[in-house]
């Protein structure tokens, strides 16, 4: 019955639509086809498509596979397309009955997915390997490459913390694993690691494979703890081809914060300090207007690829500009590729790859308060009665007797703020095949980096001040080698027996440098320089370097029975310069096997299951990232002296212990167990993957605080804790209707739960020190048996009537409110991600939806400290009109001037459902465009954050002033907030 039901049930429009159709049909060229459709078995396929081919006239089979069609003449071409099947096209000719035998269409089983050092048949894996679909990446306004991977992919949680122009993305795959060291999986480019993919063009990449658990990660052992991203951008495929891109896209603030008006503001601090405010005192400006404008996106790639059967080639370029919803605030990359590959003979392959970017951004300071330079928040801070210059035509920094950061100003002097990066990547390979089941390939990179980050501050004069301006230059490059060799042997026996056994060594290399000056008192007439008209400093001038190496040997072992029974065994060893040299060596191995259920003879029954697999994998990853290059060794700041002041001159450096040697620092290792099962049922139209694992991280590299008079040093790097992570993730992928009316569905959801298992020497870690108005509180607390960055301190249980001060709860029952009294308020870990994408074509429109949200996680809203917490001369939110005035008042705010703590009024829910992306286009097509030799000609427009759910109360729910981190999450403190943008575009291919 389940079966009937999903291959015969038709949706009323396609009756509807055909019927229509039928009837324009003239009778006087009608030929009337009848047939039955079966599958190669004879089964009769009911809810087949059948179609005249290059119109939309066409019927569908009935329960028993039947059809009867009219067609215009005998020169009339039926195309019968059927989910799971290969479309099949008969000429009708004279012919009035037709029988078609469809086969199963294999091409999703057979997909090549991208492995560590290798590929493997989709249907062959046995790990956790989820594959993130490009297709319609040109059709949104993606600037980096993991944004197309947020909430497309299970067990992977993406989010931007910031919304800044070119604002890093925060990655985890299956949960936060280190306590310090650093949570960000692998990237690996065209099989060349690499810490950050800001320097690719999403538009280059032509697939991306996310290797989740540690049995298919463990191949790259040391650097894979937190899981690996493989990307592999695009090569030429067919003949000569030229592609175009070009996005035009504008951006506003989604969600605004409003500021009391003058007198709004003046009754407020009446009940405060009354007298403070001048009588009479009227809006003068509206400061969100002054700071926030309307963002502009521009985005052109060009892309150049042809080839023959020996050498191919693939060139792109392209240029970015974003301009941030903030003025002054802006992120510009302009990018190059090159991907060259030739058969040079039959036993030689040749590859070539060179990638360039150029990012400049430039940003104003958010994330903090408006007392400490935030924007964000100095915009609601500021009362609207003052204005943006004095009298003497500088920029106001005083308002009435409050030291306000003065947003206007911030943003003027940002704009000679600029921090630049130019990279080369760029790798040659070979490829000797001795025989066509043994090959040797090796492949040399070179990544070079150069950053220089300048800023300048004018000189300004006036009454109430006296700058002199200020400078600085610093400027670094990073060299990074790599040289990989791999073995590869494949070899299939008897036609049952798939062997592959593969070998390899890796060597990297990094060399830093770094070289910083800076310089203060500016005449006036000289802006903008570094050394003209002032002296260099004498302290904050200098220069470093450092460097790091890692050389690895890895294998591989699989072996598969007919596809029926498969087993793989991966192991690693890596060594380390950062860790001591009695510990830098580490193994790291993985098994995993899985069994295709479906090809037992006890499954052919089943018509319904298309593939079933249940795979389980065990295995182990290391991480070594966070700590710094000689982290285990005992290490000294160097201060130098004054020596040009009196009595100074044969003054020596200051020498003083930076830290303590570590003598036993390895590996931070974590082990994971996994088990899924992938299933492909209903003649290909559902597709399922689900998986449990189980993460386990002991020997953490942490950053231990010394006791005070326990050493000269403070603090010490060191293997200590341990931290677990459990998790189910579920993905669903479901064709739902094809034809000329088309309707897929990819859905994706994950589940994880994260502790804080143990630590050694100290057991509990303050972290987060955000609002003034806290006085210096911090509101993380982490320790053993907790999720981490808990929020920490009071509960609140609202508004005393009588009072209006905000009640707090007596925990310990002493009948007193003390620090004894604090307890975890709220914890910033979603209990589930996940991600909906619904995509809809007809007649050469398409429609695509993608959703994307967050459940159960908190956020500790440290704007509200500043924005409602009355507690000074800061203009407020228009929030505290609520506030309590009278005994017997009913409210949720409570009184001007109330005891102000860190508490759960500050902790909100932090879930949110998000209309992430809609795009629409349409297809062009015509004998005009074929004449041109254009092949494609889409239009698109596409609105992203177009709609968020949430109960939040600040401007938006996915952030996180720490950014990365793994210890702190979840807290907004005058974050750059996201904006709502609608883009433009155009996408030709000739």
């Amino acid at each position: 019955m389940g079966t009937n039901f999903f291959k015969t049930k038709i949706p009323l429009f396609y009756a509807l639509f055909f019927i229509g159709f039928s009837l324009s049909v003239t009778a006087q060229n009608a030929i009337n086809v009848r047939g039955v459709v079966s599958d190669v078995s004879g089964e009769s396929l009911p809810g087949v498509n059948i179609v005249v081919k290059g119109t939309f006239q066409g019927v569908v089979s009935d329960i028993n596979g039947n059809y009867q069609i009219n067609v215009p003449g005998s020169d009339a071409v039926l195309v019968f397309s059927y989910i799971g099947y290969t479309t099949t096209e008969v000429a009708v000719g004279n012919l009035h009955e037709i029988n078609v035998t469809l086969e199963e269409d294999k091409k999703e089983l057979e997909e090549i997915v991208v492995i560590g050092y290798g590929t493997v048949a989709k249907k062959d894996v046995t790990t956790a390997v989820s594959t993130v679909s490009v297709k319609d990446m040109d059709e949104r306004p993606i600037v980096s490459a993991a944004q197309a991977i947020q909430g497309k992919a299970a067990g992977v949680n993406v989010y931007q913390p910031s919304g800044a122009p070119g604002g890093d993305m925060v990655i985890r795959v299956r949960g936060t694993t280190s306590f310090n060291g650093s949570n960000e999986p692998l990237y690996v480019v065209d099989g060349i690691p690499v810490d950050n993919l800001g320097f690719l063009s999403p538009m280059d990449i032509a697939n991306i494979q996310i290797l989740k658990d540690a049995s298919s990660a463990a191949i790259y052992g040391s650097r894979a703890a937190n899981g690996v991203v493989l990307i592999t951008t695009k090569q030429a495929s067919g003949g000569a081809k030229v592609s175009a891109n070009m996005q035009f896209g504008v951006n506003r603030v989604a969600n605004q914060i409003k500021s009391l008006n003058a007198a709004q503001y003046k009754e407020l601090i009446d009940e405060l300090r009354p007298g403070s405010i001048p009588e009479g005192t009227t809006d003068r400006t509206d400061w969100f207007n002054e700071v926030y404008g309307t963002g502009i996106t521009q985005n052109y790639q060009l892309q150049v690829s042809d080839g023959n059967d020996r050498t191919r080639y693939f060139v792109s370029g392209g240029y970015l500009d974003e301009k941030g919803v903030l003025n002054s605030a802006f992120f510009r990359r302009y990018n190059f590729r090159s991907n060259v590959d030739s058969q040079v003979r039959k036993w030689l392959h040749f590859g070539l790859n060179v990638s360039y970017s150029d990012n400049t951004s430039n940003s104003v300071t958010t994330g903090q308060g408006s007392n400490r330079g935030g924007v964000v928040l100095a915009v609601v801070n500021l009362p609207t009665a003052a204005t943006i210059k004095n009298n003497e035509g500088l920029y106001n920094r005083l308002f009435f007797g409050q030291n306000i950061t003065n947003p206007v100003e911030s943003i003027e002097n940002g704009k000679n703020n600029q921090n630049n990066e130019n990279r080369l990547i760029a790798s040659g390979s070979s490829t000797i095949t001795f025989f066509p089941e043994l090959n040797l390939k090796s492949t040399f990179a070179i990544d070079r980096r150069n950053g220089k980050v300048t800023g300048f501050t004018p000189p300004v004069h006036g009454t109430d001040r006296d700058d002199w301006g200020n400078a600085w230059d610093t400027r670094s490059m990073n060299t990074l080698l790599v040289f990989d060799n791999v073995l590869t042997y494949k070899k299939t026996f008897a036609e049952k027996h798939n062997f592959e056994a593969m070998a390899g060594s890796s060597w990297t290399d990094s060399k830093w440098s770094q070289s910083y000056i800076n310089g203060s008192h500016y005449r006036d007439e000289f802006i903008q320089t570094l050394n003209a008209a002032n002296k260099i400093a004498w302290n904050n001038t200098g220069s470093g370097a450092s460097e790091w190496g890692i050389m690895s040997v890895f294998g591989r072992l699989s072996y598969n029975f007919e596809s029926k029974y498969l087993f793989t065994f991966n192991i690693r060893e890596d060594g380390s310069s950062k860790l001591h040299p009695n510990h830098r060596w580490g193994v790291f191995p993985s098994f995993s096997a899985a069994w295709r259920m479906s090809s037992e003879e006890f499954m052919q029954g089943l018509t319904w299951i298309d593939d079933l697999k249940i795979r389980g994998g065990w295995g182990q990853t290391g991480n070594q990232s966070g700590v710094g290059d000689y982290a285990y060794l005992q290490r000294y700041n160097i201060t130098r002296q004054a020596w040009f002041e009196s009595g100074k001159e044969d003054a020596l450096p200051l020498i003083t212990p930076a830290n303590l040697r570590t003598a036993d620092l390895t590996w931070e290792t974590t082990t994971q167990v996994n088990l899924g099962t992938d299933a492909t049922l209903l003649g290909d139209r559902l597709t399922l993957a689900m998986d449990f694992y189980s993460k386990h991280t002991k020997d953490m590299l942490m950053y231990v605080s010394l006791p005070a008079g326990a050493a000269a040093a403070t603090d010490i790097v060191r293997n200590e804790g341990e931290m677990m992570n459990r998790g189910f993730e579920f993905a669903a992928s479901s064709r739902n209707y094809t034809g000329a009316f088309s309707w897929n569905t990819d859905f994706n959801i994950s589940f994880n739960k994260n502790e804080l298992k143990s630590l050694e020497l100290q057991q509990i870690y303050y972290d987060a020190e955000t609002t003034d108005a806290f006085h210096g509180t911090r509101i993380v607390r982490n320790q053993p048996g907790r999720p981490l960055g808990g929020f920490y301190g009071y509960i609140s249980d609202g508004v005393d009537p009588e009072t209006g001060e905000l009640m707090y709860r007596d925990i310990n029952e002493d009948g007193k409110i003390t620090a004894s009294d604090k307890t975890y308020i709220g914890d910033p870990n979603p209990v589930f991600t996940y991600g909906l994408t619904n995509s809809f074509s007809y007649k050469g429109f398409n429609l695509n939806v993608f959703i994307q949200g967050s459940v159960g996680n908190d956020i500790f809203n440290a704007s509200k400290g500043d924005t409602q917490g009355m507690y000074d001369l800061k203009n407020q939110s228009t929030e505290v009109l609520r506030r309590w005035r009278t005994p017997g008042q009913i409210t949720d705010v409570p009184k001007a001037g109330f005891n102000l703590q860190p508490s759960s009024y500050f902790v909100e829910d932090g879930s949110y459902l998000r209309v992430k992306d809609v795009t629409f286009s349409y297809n062009f097509q015509g004998d005009v465009l074929k004449r041109m030799g254009v092949t494609r000609l889409q239009p698109y427009v596409t609105a992203s954050n177009l709609l968020t759910l949430t109960k939040y109360s600040g401007m938006d729910p996915e952030v996180n002033q720490w950014g990365n981190s793994g210890a702190v999450q979840g807290i907004d403190w005058g974050t750059y907030p996201h904006s709502k943008a609608f883009v433009f575009g155009v996408n030709v291919e000739f």
